[in-house]
């Protein structure tokens, strides 16, 4: 295949696999199942089988184990715990699970001020205990703690530490809590007698239903510092993770984490009936956790742990996303406005890429001026597809033009674009934040579509600019659409993501003016020379 031709396939490919990636998520957007009352008891009660954590001593489970039970579902109790806290008010039902979690800042509220409550009424909460004796686990579903402390603390200006116990016919388990100011929670659980059982994090915290091609789930990282990620609905139901540091039940914004850096967790994937990832961790005669949720706020992690910044999840591009968001951070800093940092890690990029950048579209130019050379070969060697390719390359080393170099920085910009679309989406610290005028939160859409269109008008810009020499007419109504495709696919991104394209968009103009000029000014030099030579 020529060359050339390849190169705008190439193109044309990498505009296509933009569409699907952006596309795709606007299109078939994550169904949101709903669950029956039949598929939430088996839910609500199925305890993980022994077979999915080695090395246990939970003897193997009867079939009825790992199937529904007839104990009722307990999706509404009395609260026996209050926590308030700056930021956050949190809720202890009657079976010493956490209940519900209200996020308290501005950011955080909906259109009539509310706050957000991200915990569903209907879903498996934190620190929910599933034993697995069959009598026993039903038992416990029908059989209240007990508080023997005050029903309301307040962990404003320090921890404070509740204690929960459930007397059963076999065995008194009893929960110690201490909640802290940030979110963070430490467990320790005893049993007064050997029984074996699991407890979990929960099922996702919810902030949002975005149409967004995220990632939400469970997040697990192991031993050996891997880092596995089960989206929902891929869950197999038999995942498991002997010693893991981190186990997090994770939303685009928010999560509930158990984690245990020393000692490490051993944890279990159950398969909700729709899929959905359900972490359990095997408890001991003496478990002691270590607990987070809340916002996957980097500071906030950060300061509690260094490694639990791990459980901010970037998907596929992680390996780029995690030091670019790391970059952003430390932009923010400075300049104290998301806005502004997205300004100048736009530029940032381009100042790094922009070696390459001036090689490929330098190349750019150099083949737009021989495209007439280029038809006369292919009209002289039609018959002779080997000759005419032969030809071809000797014209573009005798010019110094690189038909693949035009390629090169668009190839470049898809995986950071991509990377950067990750950090824009699920960075929890552009919620809220504003730039300027009516740019009031970033990780909101433009309300006034104003970023969009100039977005859409920079690209059609800079493609009356940027060098072309297309032959193929489908190719060429594509690129001409390409502009207007990507305004409408970025009228409801949120506004710190189409702020990098424009800005990108213009840093790019601003350099194939520049090379524009450099270019004619190194032909004026030539054709000079090639005169003063001739003469």
């Amino acid at each position: 295949m020529e060359q050339q031709d390849l190169n705008r396939r190439l193109l044309l490919a990498l505009a296509l696999s933009f569409f699907v990636f952006i596309g795709y998520s606007y299109f078939f957007p994550p169904a949101t199942p709903t669950q029956d009352t039949e598929q939430t008891t088996n839910t609500a009660h199925q305890t993980p089988s022994a077979d999915t954590v080695s090395n246990t001593n939970v003897p193997t489970p009867s079939a009825s184990t790992v199937t529904a039970t007839s104990a009722p579902v307990q999706m509404a109790s009395t609260n026996l715990v209050t926590v308030k806290s700056d930021n956050f008010m949190m809720t202890v039902d009657e079976f010493g699970r956490i209940s519900q979690v209200e996020l308290l800042e501005v950011k955080y509220h909906d259109d009539e001020g509310n706050n957000l409550k991200i915990l569903s009424p209907s879903e498996v909460k934190p620190l929910e205990v599933r034993f697995s004796d069959v009598k026993l686990n039903e038992e416990a579903f029908k059989t209240p703690y007990v508080n023997t402390g005050s029903q309301t603390v307040d962990v404003s200006n320090g921890a404070q530490t509740v204690t929960l116990t459930q007397t059963l016919s076999s065995v008194t388990l009893t929960k110690k809590i201490t909640f802290k100011p940030t979110g963070q929670y430490d467990v320790t659980v005893t049993t007064s007698a050997s029984t074996p059982y699991f407890i979990t994090p929960g099922h996702r915290p919810v902030a949002d239903q975005s149409m967004y091609m995220l990632v939400r789930g469970a997040l697990i990282k192991g031993a050996d510092d891997i880092i596995n990620t089960l989206e929902d609905g891929d869950a197999e139901g038999y995942e498991k993770f002997e010693n893991a540091k981190i186990a997090s039940a994770f939303d685009r914004y928010v999560a509930s984490i158990f984690f245990d850096f020393d000692k490490g967790l051993d944890v279990s994937i159950l398969k909700e009936a729709n899929g959905d990832p359900l972490i359990f961790v095997k408890g001991s005669d003496t478990l002691e956790l270590n607990a987070y949720i809340g916002p996957k706020e980097e500071k906030i992690l950060s300061a509690i742990h260094p490694e639990l910044t791990d459980a901010i999840e970037f998907g596929w591009f992680s390996f780029l996303a995690k030091p670019f968001f790391k970059v952003l951070l430390w932009i923010n800093d400075y300049v104290g406005n998301w806005g502004w940092a997205i300004i100048l890690f736009t530029l940032l990029v381009k100042l790094v890429l922009f070696p390459l950048s001036y090689k490929g579209m330098m190349s750019m130019q150099k083949l737009k001026d021989l495209a007439p050379k280029m038809k006369d070969i292919k009209e002289k060697y039609k018959g002779d597809p080997a000759k005419m390719n032969a030809q071809m390359m000797e014209m573009y080393k005798k010019h110094g033009a690189n038909p693949m170099g035009g390629c090169l920085p668009l190839i470049l910009q898809i995986p950071v674009f991509f990377a950067l679309y990750r950090v824009l989406l699920n960075a929890d610290e552009l919620q809220g934040a504003s730039w300027i005028l009516w740019i009031e939160n970033l990780a909101a859409m433009d309300p006034y579509f104003v970023l969009p269109v100039l977005m859409g008008a920079s690209m059609w810009f800079q493609q009356k600019i940027t060098p072309s020499n297309f032959t193929d007419p489908l190719q060429e109504k594509i690129f001409k659409f390409f502009p207007v495709i990507m305004t409408v696919f970025f009228i409801y991104f949120p506004s710190g993501l189409v702020l990098y394209w424009l800005v990108n968009n213009l840093f790019t103009i601003a350099q194939q003016y520049f090379i524009n000029h450099m270019y004619a000014k190194q032909k004026a030099v030539a054709v000079a020379v090639h005169k003063k030579t001739k003469d």
